[in-house]
């Protein structure tokens, strides 16, 4: 391992047999490199903190952090970039007839941290645990405290079924993770969460790297350099 110093970060060189991995360790100052210098799996660097001064600067960076339970704090700046563009929305025909049940009362920013933990417990194909560790759960609570973080709540019968939570940047809403207890309930949240941004003229979701789900939504990606145009025109 070589080891170089930049200024606010420190720069790793790891060389293995199958590839060389450059990582920037971060210090305790408060300073990210830019997102070009993201390696192709779209990790930036690792280390620091998960401080409300530090999130707010990553995801105004188009920074995220993705780290699992006993690891090291991972920050990520992923191309191409998933998102939605609002007007792409797509809802299908059988979704519609679900939404005009009216089955479903959708709520926000009611109960985040029930949201949140919700989005922790909840059991995911393809995952053996989460990556929404506790700390995690009190940084974004602060964020939500200070009117950052926001959260989408289902309800049926009274009782909470879905939901979804996320950054509000202004005009970009980075979504985070989303859960259902029954059938459509996340989806639910999520048009819900797209009609309020609509009416309220943001320009996209932020839902970060792809997955199916999101696709069948309408959800696209795109290069990370449009991304980063739309969030530094917010």
């Amino acid at each position: 391992m070589s080891l170089s110093y930049n200024w606010n970060l420190v720069f790793f060189v790891i060389k293995s047999p199958f590839k060389k991995v450059n990582l920037y360790y971060l210090s305790k100052n408060l300073y990210f490199p830019d997102v070009s210098q993201a390696n192709r799996d779209g990790i930036l660097a690792i280390g620091g903190d998960l401080s409300v001064e530090r999130l707010l600067l990553a995801y105004k960076s188009g920074i995220f952090p993705w780290f699992e339970q006993g690891d090291p704090i991972l920050w990520w700046s992923p191309n191409p970039r998933m998102v939605l563009f609002l007007d792409e929305l797509i809802v299908s025909k059988s979704m519609r007839n679900i939404l005009n049940k009216n089955s479903f009362t959708v709520t926000f920013n009611k109960i985040f941290r029930d949201v949140i933990s919700n989005c922790q417990k909840v059991k995911r194909d393809g995952q053996n645990g989460t990556w929404i560790t506790n700390d995690m759960i009190e940084a974004y609570v602060k964020l939500h405290e200070i009117g950052i973080a926001k959260s989408v709540e289902v309800w049926q019968n009274d009782k909470l079924v879905g939901g979804l939570y996320g950054i509000d940047l202004g005009q970009v809403f980075c979504g985070e993770s989303m859960f259902s207890l029954v059938s459509n309930a996340s989806k639910v949240a999520f048009i819900a969460l797209v009609e309020k941004l609509k009416k309220e003229n943001y320009k996209l979701v932020d839902c970060q790297v792809y997955n199916p789900h999101l696709e069948s939504l309408g959800c696209r990606e795109i290069e990370r350099n449009a991304f980063m145009k739309i969030l530094q025109e917010n």
